[in-house]
């Protein structure tokens, strides 16, 4: 039995049953995130404005624009992260998978079990490169040690980082190279098998042969996963990404494949942000 479906039969009957919903719906469409009019306040301050933007399966989606235009916030909407914060308000609709993920029966912890968030700054936990990865099957009920080691090491494969640290699994997280922490909390993720993947310029912070490594792990993710990533790198975003949303000012001036933006954008704004007149 896999190790996937020891994670699924691990969950209450409830989100059994709400996976099936989920899985029966992925059916029905390429589209696995689209939002409709999509509107957030932090207090009084309208952070999104009006957003409609769909996002396709196994594709990797650039999110680009200058500091806060609301690329960032409009990521953290997608897995209900917003709601960490006080004094937020959405209107408007968010489905994945085609339901609404507001559903009742739809809980927050089911969501970003299926929809992971790498975030600017690596944040491994404070444990061995080992226990960061099986901390979230351990949390899923997985106790078997043969199953999380399988899971350990499939984890850290897919993040290109297995045969870096196969031989030091027990050394603490924090022994890691900037890099090598970022791409353990990329497997980290991989370990509870998400659909999407979030990341929110998950290499700001690293050398450029660190950078390099994540993005041709991401081009490889893509094919198992969705990805929306949030870069202020330009290259970065036409080198790695299917398609790339414009954001300015909370709204999104458009969206499109990404050749198209990079070399034949509508919006003039798009060509100077692009071409470094703003931002």
């Amino acid at each position: 039995m896999s190790a996937q479906v020891k994670v699924k039969e691990a969950v209450s009957p409830e989100v059994n049953y709400n996976f099936e919903l989920l899985q029966r719906n992925r059916e029905k469409t390429e589209t696995i995130y689209e939002t409709k009019q999509l509107h957030l306040y932090y207090g009084d301050t309208h952070a999104l404005k009006g957003i409609d933007l769909k996002i396709p399966k196994h594709k990797v989606t650039a999110i680009i624009g200058p500091s806060g235009c609301g690329k960032s916030t409009f990521l953290k909407t997608l897995n209900r992260m917003t709601e960490l914060i006080g004094n937020v308000r959405t209107t408007g609709t968010i489905t994945f998978n085609g339901q609404s993920i507001f559903h009742p029966t739809i809980s927050v912890e089911q969501l970003r079990t299926q929809v992971g968030m790498v975030f600017q700054k690596a944040n491994p936990f404070p444990k061995s490169i080992y226990e960061n990865v099986a901390y979230g099957p351990k949390i899923h009920g997985i106790k078997d040690k043969l199953i999380l080691d399988e899971i350990v090491e499939r984890s850290l494969r897919d993040a290109y980082l297995w045969d870096e640290v196969k031989d030091r699994l027990n050394d603490h997280a924090f022994r890691l190279s900037g890099g090598q922490q970022q791409r353990l909390c990329i497997a980290r993720t991989l370990a509870i098998e998400p659909e999407v993947i979030l990341m929110d310029e998950p290499t700001s912070a690293l050398d450029p042969k660190s950078t390099l490594k994540v993005e041709q792990l991401i081009a490889s993710l893509k094919e198992k996963y969705t990805i929306i990533i949030v870069t202020h790198n330009m290259q970065q975003a036409h080198r790695i990404s299917d398609q790339t949303a414009f954001f300015l000012d909370g709204e999104i001036i458009e969206a499109n494949d990404t050749d198209i933006i990079f070399n034949e954008p509508e919006d003039r704004r798009t060509t100077d942000y692009i071409n470094g007149r703003f931002g």
